[in-house]
């Protein structure tokens, strides 16, 4: 089966469980026919699904993810040799472990098409993340706590793990004492599980600075601050940290941050 016929197979089969028998008018162009099966992905519910969709669910995701892949070792270090910043998607790293900014849910992104990270990292892991959040969601029996985090596979992705973490919203400004600890304990959450499960390479993304709101510059000096303090008290000279950007202008925050630290 090749992609084509895979995409087509995915977006019947999950317009087929949403939709029951209600004609399907498939796209003709290939960016339309994925972005039809991103948006039913996105917003399909944590319950079981079959085999067979999940056997060409991987097949899809995997050949495709494998087109654009990062490795570390490509990577030039910012500070020493293990602190790296790189701009891009952080779907595309092959690291250990990788930053996902959600929310108290923590199932995913449930808006068709959302520009997100929690969107996009759900998209292209696959269903399975959905569900494994799921699972651990319905243990903890509670919404997830601003600053904690949790693990689970990468399942499709490059990275061997996604670390799913819940920063601060900001409604106001000046960002409040509260707000700012929250963010760097997010942070640090992520640090303890990366430690606990011997990870070596972890890619934050800008927590918090998106739709929640925290300003980027004082979210910037909180990141690099909390992670290279945890780091060095904690004596993780062995774990390559990157800070991942996507925008311009984080990137540039970051480099200027960073210099402060060389």
């Amino acid at each position: 089966m090749q992609q084509q016929e895979r995409l087509s197979y995915l977006i019947e089969y999950l317009w087929r469980e949403a939709h029951g028998e209600t004609t399907l008018n498939l796209p003709e162009d290939e960016t339309s026919r994925w972005e039809m099966y991103r948006g039913l992905a996105n917003v399909r519910l944590p319950r079981p699904i079959a085999d067979t969709y999940l056997d060409v669910q991987d097949a899809f995701l995997q050949t495709m993810n494998r087109q654009h892949v990062t490795h570390i070792d490509t990577l030039s270090p910012m500070i020493g040799d293990d602190v790296f910043l790189w701009q891009g998607d952080i779907t595309q790293l092959k690291v250990d472990g990788i930053v996902n900014a959600a929310n108290s849910q923590l199932l995913g992104c449930f808006e068709a098409n959302h520009n997100c990270i929690d969107n996009i990292i759900h998209t292209k892991a696959g269903v399975q993340l959905r569900l494994a959040c799921h699972e651990i969601m319905e243990a903890q029996g509670k919404k997830e706590g601003i600053g904690k985090a949790k693990i689970t596979s990468a399942y499709n992705l490059p990275a061997q793990y996604v670390i799913h973490t819940v920063g601060p919203q900001v409604r106001k400004l000046p960002v409040s004492d509260m707000n700012k600890d929250l963010l760097a304990r997010a942070y640090r959450s992520c640090l303890e599980i990366a430690k606990q499960h011997s990870l070596k390479s972890i890619a934050f993304c800008c927590i918090s600075t998106g739709v929640f709101g925290f300003p980027q510059a004082e979210a910037a000096k909180i990141a690099i601050n909390t992670v290279l303090d945890y780091k060095k008290e904690h004596h993780m000279d062995d774990t390559k940290i990157i800070f991942n950007v996507f925008t311009d202008t984080d990137a540039q925050l970051y480099k200027e941050e960073l210099k402060r630290y060389d």
